[in-house]
């Protein structure tokens, strides 16, 4: 801290000065102690090393050498440890930011606005590295192991820092204890969407058209244990549907798909659907999030159907592997709060959908949990297993 360290050469001025008058009315309660007492001299300097034939040692009782040398010594020693104090030098060269999904959907579209932006304020490369597989496994554990030394960022949503959790067993990381939030950036409702030509126009008449036909329709996503698997496998259920999942690396392949004829639904970020409904080319029918989407103002959400009860929103935030020193993770989370604050980067996650998330650092760790603690157990409940 730049205060810190103007305080010291301070206190190391007064030390010489001539103009300090006389200070033995502070120290009244110990003029009387020995000059051989050091029971609270831990630190002790040997008072034979001040000039005592200075102007200064003539004026200036023992206690306060000992006070001063106690000041100084404390001073010095949170200049060195506190993180706050800590010059950083970094980063001094290229940081990256590990998308665990396929290019193109909607994590890998905020990953790299978050990283356009972090370029701009830490005045270093940040780039994005897609590294899909496993449901996110692959990437979100890759990072989780990475070097804590501030170059290797994750990433991390509800569907990695949660779902993960409630679908494995055998998580090779834990969410809660491998990573640090250095701040959270927005969340996003999902869209429930049908293949153009699919004989539906509302919820309601897409339940009774699959109804006839059970087992016959099938439902995409970005891969097995990715949100859209899991959330729409609960919808389905909670709906009384059984569709066949269809996993794709990153959502655009599902589009295409839809749009072809050859997947029937979707239930998927609607910062990645949102143009496609928008343009006609996969109709549109309800929304998971409590309100409706100014992106798609005239989807109702799925609670207005009265067909069941369904309200989450993805949320999405960045990660540093734990171990990642103080000081680094301090200038992380400054530099997420300043991409909270700009007007431009809201804009875009208004106009994708989203809402911004911004959470103080003191309660990121807390938010975590909580989510953890809601969708574990709706997850167990929906016997949906990956490994």
């Amino acid at each position: 801290m730049q205060i810190c360290g103007a305080i010291v050469p301070i206190i190391q001025i007064v030390w010489h000065c001539k103009l300090i008058s006389q200070t033995d009315v502070f120290l009244e309660d110990h003029s009387k102690r020995s000059s051989n007492d050091t029971t609270a001299m831990p630190f002790r300097v040997k008072l034979d090393q001040i000039n005592k034939s200075s102007s200064l040692g003539k004026l200036m009782p023992t206690n306060f050498y000992r006070r001063l040398q106690l000041i100084t010594l404390a001073i010095s020693l949170f200049s060195m440890s506190s993180p706050f104090a800590q010059d950083v030098d970094y980063p001094k060269g290229p940081v990256k930011l590990i998308v665990p999904i396929g290019a193109g959907g909607g994590t890998d579209i905020l990953g790299r606005k978050v990283a356009q932006k972090l370029t701009e304020i830490l005045k270093q490369s940040t780039f994005v590295e897609n590294k899909a597989g496993a449901g996110s496994l692959i990437g979100t554990d890759f990072v989780a192991k990475a070097s804590p030394d501030g170059y290797t960022l994750l990433v991390g949503g509800l569907f990695n820092m949660v779902m993960n959790k409630a679908l494995m067993k055998n998580l090779p990381y834990d969410p809660a204890k491998d990573f640090v939030p250095l701040g959270y950036v927005s969340s996003y409702p999902f869209v429930l969407t049908l293949r153009p030509d699919f004989p539906a126009n509302n919820l309601a008449e897409m339940v009774k058209v699959m109804k006839e036909k059970p087992g016959q329709y099938s439902y995409g996503s970005a891969g097995v244990g990715t949100l859209q698997h899991v959330w729409g496998n609960i919808l389905l259920r909670n709906l009384g549907l059984e569709l066949i999942h269809v996993p794709f690396k990153g959502s655009p392949p599902a589009y295409q798909e839809m749009m072809a004829g050859r997947l029937d639904m979707i239930f998927d970020n609607v910062s990645s659907s949102k143009s496609y409904v928008q343009t006609g080319r996969i109709k549109g029918i309800a929304v998971s999030s409590e309100k409706r989407t100014l992106a798609l103002p005239n989807l109702p959400t799925i609670n207005e159907t009265n067909l069941t009860k369904f309200n989450g929103e993805s949320w999405f935030g960045i990660f540093a592997p734990t171990g990642t020193s103080p000081a680094i993770v301090n200038k992380l989370r400054a530099a997420m709060a300043q991409i909270n604050k700009d007007s431009e980067f809201n804009a875009q996650i208004e106009q994708d959908g989203g809402r911004l998330l911004n959470i103080p650092a003191s309660q990121q760790q807390a938010f975590l949990l909580d989510e953890i603690n809601r969708w574990v157990p709706v997850v167990i409940n929906s016997n949906i297993k990956i490994d």
